[in-house]
């Protein structure tokens, strides 16, 4: 690799960063034209116009849209394929505040960052000289250009190059992934009309301190996933003057946030590398208005992390765990109740309250026995009416759907109904198992061994940011996407995956990120030397080794 490309990456990532694509803007599309610009004019591209193309966004009310451009080498006639992908959306900039004007102005921004007080370690950065501050440039301007300018190089001596690269650069990351999501059908199509055989994805996504002190520099082959189990919690309604006639569905959402938050007993665990626990990322009740009268639904949902839990096994684990949490409400109540009963002389008896927790699918399948037909009209007519709505959250989309099927059930006894929200993101497992992950696993640790660097750079399993990486395969085991689908309500309608085509690709996938801090947060900061002389490095070798 040339030495001078450090300098080309430099050079672009400031250029990418100062065009500002805020997530779920029409905005997005700035930084992605900026890109398909790029790449017509490399000669390459010139040459071969037809390899490079813009992906839309289906039914995107924003016509948001992804740049996907080939390189086929002309050395040989090898059809081994490695697929880049890098995204070009950021997440927003109010917090910046007063200094929002300069956050995508990186050169800028290190002057007027000199005038306001920073956090100790982001000010000794600052001064250090050796890091670029800005909103996206480190999440990911920097390894969109590291992609961008290691295809220019390739191109550029494409008749020695054997083998072939498709690079997708992605809008929506830091969103819904869409743009992830509209390209995995337009790589199982090219796999399919080229004749191409995808060797593995490799994804440019920033890379940070694990822990406080940490200089390691990680490669990650294998990604972390995503499920998000969420609760339709079902109490029984009183009058604030006589709360013992009631079960308050935020006391039962509570002792689930009790027993599940943070709770290291639910991380998910694969040779010894464990995702961080869940954390809720909403708990409200659902009335509408003020009033006396207690609750008589609530609902929460939480983001759980995944290395090995498939959706169905992880479903067995969260009901076990909203039973305990059920019945320790039910038996505090009563202590509670026993107390105050002897307070005030009146006579005990237990309270009539049952732990019931099942699942939307046992939901579904019980309205279904008794209203047949009836229920599928009634969830068509929802769907029917909430996809009116462009702007519907997919969470709330689900929970419609939830609350308008137990709302057709006969039962109405306090219970807790446990379902999957949107986004789903599927862990990716490297065990080394099959022929590409052995390879892959191999090329990496032969990259890491002989790079020459002063860093120290180790290989972990598992990404442990959400990212694209999640969408090159899907699991295969059959009741784990049936739990899936079956338990999230809206698949195929407010929320698509494309199970297929990823279950077609399944292939492993390594993150090669730059260096850098903060990510997300207004003192989002890219270390120069590593990110632009040392990561490209490992990345062009581990391209030319995979396709060797």
């Amino acid at each position: 690799m040339n030495e001078d490309l450090g300098k080309k990456i430099e050079k672009l990532t400031l250029e990418l960063a100062e065009i500002r694509g805020v997530v779920g803007t029409k905005e997005e599309n700035n930084v992605v034209e900026k890109v398909y610009e790029k790449f017509i004019e490399m000669d390459y591209f010139k040459k071969h116009p037809e390899m490079v193309k813009y992906v839309p966004v289906k039914d995107d009310p924003l016509e948001r849209k992804s740049v996907m451009a080939v390189v086929k080498g002309e050395k040989g006639n090898s059809n081994k394929t490695v697929v880049l992908i890098g995204h070009t959306d950021t997440v927003g900039i109010s917090d910046y505040g007063v200094l929002k004007d300069y956050a995508t102005k990186p050169l800028e921004l290190a002057e007027k960052f000199k005038t306001v007080s920073l956090p100790e370690d982001a000010l000794k950065d600052l001064e250090s000289g050796e890091y670029l501050f800005g909103r996206g440039v480190f999440d990911m301007k920097c390894g969109v250009a590291t992609l961008m300018t290691i295809v220019e190089s390739i191109s550029d001596d494409v008749e020695d190059f054997e083998g072939n690269i498709v690079f997708a650069a992605v809008c929506d990351e830091e969103g819904n992934s869409s743009g992830m999501l509209s390209a995995v059908p337009e790589l199982t199509k090219l796999e399919k009309e080229e004749g191409f055989q995808y060797q593995a994805v490799i994804d440019t996504d920033y890379m940070a301190p694990r822990y406080e002190g940490d200089n390691t520099r990680y490669v990650y082959v294998g990604t972390v996933g995503k499920l998000m189990p969420s609760f339709y919690i079902v109490g029984s309604e009183a009058h604030g003057g006589d709360p013992f006639k009631g079960l308050d569905p935020n006391h039962l959402s509570s002792a689930i946030v009790k027993e599940i938050d943070f709770n290291t007993k639910y991380c998910d665990e694969a040779e010894g590398e464990v995702t961080v626990p869940p954390i809720s990322l909403r708990q409200q009740d659902l009335k509408p208005e003020y009033s006396v009268q207690t609750a008589k639904t609530s609902y929460l949902y939480f983001n759980f992390g995944t290395h090995s839990s498939t959706p169905d096994q992880m479903m067995d684990k969260v009901i076990d765990g909203t039973n305990l949490a059920f019945q320790k409400v039910i038996d505090d109540l009563n202590e509670e109740y026993k107390k105050y009963c002897k307070s005030n002389n009146f006579p005990y008896e237990k309270l009539p309250w049952e732990t019931k927790v099942i699942s939307y699918e046992e939901l579904y399948e019980k309205v279904k026995e008794e209203k047949g037909k009836e229920l599928d009209d009634v969830i068509d007519k929802l769907k029917e009416e909430l996809l009116a709505d462009e702007d519907i959250d997919a969470r709330i989309f689900a929970l419609k759907m939830v609350e308008a099927v137990h709302n057709m059930w006969s039962d109405k006894n306090p219970v807790v109904v446990v379902y999957f929200s949107p986004p789903y993101y599927p862990h990716i497992y490297v065990k080394g198992e099959s022929p590409l992950e052995k390879k892959l696993l191999n090329t990496v640790n032969q990259v890491i061994d002989e790079i020459d660097s002063d860093y120290d750079i180790e290989m972990k399993k598992f990404y442990p940011y959400i990212s694209d990486l999640s969408y090159a395969a899907a699991p295969r085991e059959e009741n784990a996407v049936d739990s899936l689908k079956n338990n999230m309500p809206g698949f195929g309608a407010k929320y698509n995956l494309p199970i297929e085509d990823m279950q077609r690709l399944n292939l492993p996938v390594v993150n090669i990120g730059p260096f850098g801090k903060d990510a997300h947060k207004f003192t989002e900061r890219l270390e120069k030397d590593y990110s632009f002389n040392v990561a490209p490095k490992l990345v062009y070798e581990t391209i030319i080794n995979l396709l060797r």
